[in-house]
């Protein structure tokens, strides 16, 4: 995600390097590449120009100031500041106070409104609690009715459709009533999106809203579509006049200009940020923190978040309880590795750590790591899996032979395990140990 943009931003810093202080000449240049590299990340140049000169006359007014502070960490401070504000300033909250709240979803063909409308009734329910039913509006797309049902059975959320009635405005309204009386407190409307921007289209969307009266209007768009993403987003905005953005498919080769651009030209906020497929892959969106993983700084308070929503405290205390008398078994390994699988994208969880975005880059890292591992323990027996001593030359045999390894493998997997575990339990006697560390075992693949 933005990698592209995070690597010209570093190399805008780099002629900081050595120098003992900020001068016009030295910021000037530093100034020149950022501008480089965010109409490289097609930010429009009106908009780079503007940012820069912002980040220019700041370096100037404290170039004097913070004589203790180096250069390089100056400017990086102050690009910052500057991404945070462009990008929004703080997270907006979504509104779905009402009886019941209904959230309108907007966008073109292909953004992944249907997804995302599925994403979100799962956020709703799994996080905060509420009970939301999604409407199919999309009476064009044959798949679309379809795609929205299945999505809801596999989340457990309801899907109001009327596959008889082409009428979408109708559809919205009715699903409104059905709510109110089935005790649904909010009503995600999922509408159809056109290719392109037409009158037709724009009149439809206008129609449900002024129908339904959405306590929150949200336009989807694709972020890899960049400065496209946001001259859309303009257009809907005169129409519909929508309440925020959501950004989807940010795992892609994103390079930024959507995120970057499209509140100073709408003057919205981006809601929320979508990765891949996975139901739990949407995040509310936080400037601060989109600011700080785009120089390369991490997110780790995002990743203490995703944790906390995996590790309760009762399975931590038993965890360590299991640990300090070294009883920590596979069956414990294998639930720590559902959680951490739960938790994302292994690299994306790998870049929120400072200074590792970088390091793996390049590197391939399959969500699919840990499938030799699970295979292995899967392979063993209840009692294996709670008595690893059990395992000797024969049942070593049957567990290699039963998930896809050679004896080899399953020795080594289960040597590093041991080791693992011996360690675990020495930690737990001095300096404690966090439930969830498992040491160097997501490197076996």
């Amino acid at each position: 995600m933005f990698d592209s943009l995070s690597e010209k931003l570093e190399g805008a810093f780099k002629n900081l390097k050595g120098e003992g202080k900020l001068t016009e000449i030295n910021i000037a240049t530093s100034i020149k590449e950022v501008r480089r590299a965010l109409v490289g990340a097609d930010v429009n140049y009106k908009i780079a120009k503007e940012f820069t000169d912002k980040v220019k006359d700041q370096a100037l007014g404290e170039r004097n100031v913070l004589n203790s502070v180096k250069p390089g960490e100056l400017m990086v401070k102050i690009v910052m500041d500057e991404l945070v504000q462009l990008m929004g300033g703080q997270s907006a909250g979504i509104n779905i106070k009402g009886k019941p709240g209904v959230v309108l979803v907007s966008g073109l063909q292909g953004s992944g409104k249907t997804t995302f409308s599925a994403k979100l009734a799962n956020y709703l329910k799994s996080k905060k609690n509420h009970r939301p039913l999604m409407v199919a509006c999309d009476v064009y797309r044959p798949a679309a009715i379809n795609q929205l049902t299945v999505l809801g059975e596999q989340i457990g959320v309801d899907v109001y459709k009327e596959e008889e009635n082409k009428d979408p405005v109708s559809i919205a309204q009715n699903a409104v009533e059905h709510a109110k009386k089935n005790s649904y407190d909010v009503v995600i409307v999922d509408t159809a999106g056109r290719l392109a921007v037409d009158e037709e289209m724009m009149t439809e969307i206008e129609n449900i809203k002024n129908g339904v009266n959405p306590t929150e209007t949200l336009f989807v768009v694709d972020s890899m579509t960049g400065q496209d993403a946001v001259n859309t987003a303009k257009a809907f905005n005169e129409q519909i006049n929508f309440d925020g953005v959501v950004l989807t498919k940010l795992d892609g080769d994103t390079r930024g200009g959507a995120a970057l651009s499209i509140k100073y030209t709408v003057g919205k906020p981006i809601k929320f940020v979508s990765m891949g497929e996975k139901m739990d892959t949407l995040d509310v969106f936080y400037p601060e923190r989109m600011a700080q993983r785009i120089l390369g700084m991490g997110d780790i308070v995002s990743l203490v978040e995703k944790a906390q929503e995996q590790f309760d405290e009762k399975e931590a205390e038993r965890l360590h309880k299991k640990i300090k008398k070294n009883k920590f078994d596979f069956n414990d390994f294998l639930s720590q590795l559902n959680h951490i699988k739960k938790m994302g994208n292994i690299k994306d969880l790998i870049g929120m750590i400072p200074g590792m975005g970088k390091m793996t880059k390049d590197v391939d890292i399959d969500d699919k790591a840990f499938s030799k591992i699970e295979a292995i323990i899967l392979s063993m027996t209840k009692e294996e899996r709670e008595k690893p001593e059990l395992l000797n030359g024969s049942r070593k045999k049957r567990v290699a032979l039963g998930s896809g390894n050679s004896v080899m493998e399953v020795n080594q997997f289960i040597r590093q395990f041991d080791q693992m575990r011996k360690m675990m339990h020495m930690m737990s006697k001095g300096q404690g140990m966090m439930p969830g560390q498992m040491g160097n075992m997501k490197n076996r693949r």
